[in-house]
């Protein structure tokens, strides 16, 4: 398995936050051309108030979010709309040896229902695209500067779309 998920609220059980995130971390790392058998993601899911004890130690922002990251090493770009520095897959995942570590994300529950109702979204949909989106950031991604944000939003869109669901960032 690719993500190893602890739920501390039970929500994320019935709304599938394993299954959901093993796909989406899948779909993203293929997409990327990176085996996903050669890593591993932590996933923590959570409820809106431990989201915020994590933003408020990790950003020192006390307030609840969506979905954060930590990756395990430094990938951004130097350059603006460039690529990030993907890891290179070596024997990790294999016989040879364990799987890379690419880092931890933790998802909120409150804050993704809210998100996903608001939106007119159904929550799978909107868990999966937060889910892409996180392990675009552990890659290096990010979305402060305008043209990564382009690539960033770009690469979700395209991952979304081979895997059956449609553009997050079109009004529905």
């Amino acid at each position: 398995m690719l993500t190893d998920t602890i739920l501390e609220d039970d929500r994320w059980q019935e709304a599938k936050l394993d299954l959901l995130a093993e796909s989406a971390a899948r779909a993203a790392l293929v997409h990327l051309g990176l085996a996903p058998d050669a890593y591993e993601i932590a996933v923590l899911g959570c409820d809106d108030a431990r989201i915020a004890d994590l933003n408020a130690d990790f950003r020192e922002k006390p307030t609840a979010t969506n979905v954060l990251s930590w990756p395990s090493e430094e990938r951004g770009a130097e350059i603006a709309g460039d690529m990030p520095d993907l890891p290179k897959a070596g024997p990790a995942g294999t016989d040879e040896g364990p799987a890379e570590e690419l880092g931890d994300i933790a998802i909120s529950y409150e804050t993704c229902l809210r998100e996903a109702m608001q939106a007119g979204k159904p929550l799978d949909h909107h868990i999966t695209h937060l889910m892409v989106h996180a392990v675009l950031h552990l890659l290096g991604y990010d979305h402060i500067r305008d043209k990564d944000a382009t690539l960033m939003e770009g690469l979700e869109i395209e991952i979304l779309g081979k895997m059956g669901l449609p553009d997050p960032y079109r009004d529905t």
